[in-house]
């Protein structure tokens, strides 16, 4: 009988194809809110070979250059020139943005006599854990790290080789009880010029960044490392795999480790709660995590349109709650509102802070996000601490 399991998680860099579309939409996103923070976004777009579509639906007085956000995006990430995967200045750039559906407008305005109402049906999902300071699971912080440095390398010219495209998985092994052995395997793939080799670009690629962003002790004689294991990866980025917005919503969330309700995030205003929602529930996770009232915490939620409170909050510690469930139920009630206007408020939504997280994972602590702290604490601990007193 299996005594272990395992838990696989990726990340991809910024120039990949996806990708490129997540920061194109959150680009687009975030300047619709510098000039009017009210306005109700939800832009997507499709890149392939010499093609960008940006379509969408805005409403919104301010006025955009979207083309020009994206060329700069583009070139931001290294994309100057056909031969890398598209080039940021030549490229054809084919817009179709309408303006947001009355019918969706009627049910998320808010009016004097109506708070805002959630932008569609759904279910979102949060999740926090002790395995690593960020208080997120080990392999995707693991994946998201890889990638991170194959792009910092590469920008900074320590390998000149790399070119933008790339991505990374990593594999963690655990006992039955959810404790910790070891990484088993770390893959990597990544884009690269055509004079060099791959002895190079391996021995490279293994110094430069595994040995540089993972902790030795996770690493052991039995850890399988894959370089390039297809070989040569030249042809990269748009040129040879079409981008979409919302297709690398695991890469964004939890690496797979728990459920994902299917909405994306980026190119989304919070009005929509497939994004506010699930930066709510990861905020209510990780405060419940940090304040020790449970070791792993799952936070869902569900949503009707047009409806101002959720449907559901269901909680699952995994059985690791320091306090009986129902009583934990209650402290979040009590604590956290999760309507619309309540969630924008409380996290600060309104702000042009999106391009920042459609890369490398939507909850980090590297960044001063909003639904990152853990200010609510203190105040869980003393409700805790009044129902343990109450029924003890």
């Amino acid at each position: 009988m299996r005594t272990t399991y395992r838990l696989t998680s990726e990340s991809v860099t910024e120039g990949h194809p996806d990708k490129l579309c997540d920061q194109i939409s959150d680009g687009i996103l975030d300047a619709y809110l510098t000039k009017d923070s009210e306005a109700h976004v939800a832009i997507e777009c499709m890149i392939s070979n010499r093609l960008l579509v940006i379509t969408g639906e805005v409403w919104s007085h301010a006025q955009v250059n979207e083309e020009k956000i994206a060329r700069a995006i583009l070139k931001q990430v290294g994309y100057t020139s056909q031969e890398i995967g598209i080039d940021a200045d030549h490229c054809w750039i084919v817009k179709n943005i309408n303006q947001q559906s009355d019918d969706i407008y009627q049910g998320i305005a808010q009016t004097e006599d109506k708070e805002i109402g959630a932008g569609d049906q759904g279910m979102m999902y949060g999740y926090a854990c002790r395995e690593t300071s960020e208080l997120m699971p080990l392999s995707i912080t693991l994946a998201h790290h890889l990638t991170r440095r194959l792009s910092e390398v590469r920008h900074s010219g320590l390998l000149p080789y790399l070119l933008p495209d790339g991505k990374a998985q990593v594999t963690v092994e655990y006992d039955q009880a959810h404790q910790l052995i070891g990484v088993t395997d770390i893959v990597i793939s990544t884009q690269h010029k055509e004079w060099v080799s791959m002895e190079q670009l391996i021995a490279d690629i293994k110094r430069d960044v595994i040995e540089a962003v993972i902790m030795p002790d996770l690493i052991n004689n039995k850890t399988r490392i894959l370089i390039n294991p297809s070989g040569r990866f030249v042809s990269g980025g748009p040129k040879a795999d079409t981008g979409l917005t919302g297709r690398k919503i695991i890469v964004d969330t939890y690496g797979g480790v728990i459920p994902h309700g299917g909405g994306a995030f980026s190119g989304k205003d919070a009005t929509k709660v497939d994004r506010s929602a699930a930066y709510m529930a990861r905020y209510v996770a990780k405060n419940l995590v940090a304040a020790d009232l449970a070791d792993r915490c799952q936070i869902a939620v569900s949503y009707a349109i047009g409806q101002v409170e959720p449907i559901s909050i269901f909680i699952d510690t995994f059985e690791t709650h320091k306090l009986p469930l129902p009583y934990l139920t209650t402290i979040v009630e009590e604590v956290f509102d999760f309507s619309p206007s309540a969630m924008i408020k409380q996290l600060d939504l309104k702000k042009p802070i999106y391009l920042s997280t459609s890369t490398y994972g939507h909850f980090k602590a590297c960044e001063p996000l909003s639904w990152e702290r853990t200010d609510q604490v203190d105040l869980l601990r003393f409700l805790a601490e009044q129902i343990i007193t109450r029924i003890s």
